[in-house]
């Protein structure tokens, strides 16, 4: 099961409190699936963040600089950008928070919930202010919802893919 909802403004992750929004634009996205995986399964993908560019369309690169800190490449348009995310919340198997500390603002927040022993909710709330005209259009246009929607459909055929040699690993 896959739900899609756009947020108002007020409706933010914690995470994205830090922030200095101004007057800039601003989109929250959630976004809902449910994975055939206990919820350490699903957590533990989710945690190895240099494997986001084979579920995350755009990411090039994340790279884990410490345990709190990411620097991501993404394609924006025709173009590549850096910036470096924080994680500010880490509960193994509940919760994973970050924001941004260079580059576009945003900031979110996945959160996974055991549904019984073998299959785990996962909720991802994004927040996003962009920079730049082209990011505003193609939030606009609503691409980034159907680019997070997508992202989490990746993710879940990921993780509930067993590897080979394996009885059950979804790695």
């Amino acid at each position: 099961m896959l739900i899609v909802a756009v947020l108002g403004p007020t409706s933010r992750p914690a995470a994205m409190d830090t922030h200095d929004r101004g007057t800039r634009a601003h989109m929250s996205i959630t976004e809902i699936i449910d994975v055939a995986v206990p919820v350490c399964e699903a957590y533990t993908q989710w945690t190895k963040f240099e494997s986001f560019p084979r579920f995350m369309e755009g990411v090039e690169r994340v790279e884990q600089v410490d345990a709190t800190h990411l620097d991501w490449t993404v394609k924006v348009g025709l173009t590549s950008r850096r910036f470096r995310a924080a994680i500010t919340t880490r509960e193994p198997d509940r919760c994973l928070a970050w924001r941004s500390e260079t580059g576009p603002h945003h900031a979110g927040t996945i959160t996974f919930e055991p549904l019984g022993d073998t299959h785990t909710r996962v909720t991802a709330e994004i927040d996003i202010d962009p920079d730049t005209f082209t990011e505003w259009v193609t939030d606009r246009a609503g691409v980034l919802n159907h680019r997070v929607k997508d992202d989490m459909k990746r993710f879940k055929d990921v993780v509930e893919r067993p590897v080979q040699g394996s009885p059950w690993s979804p790695r």
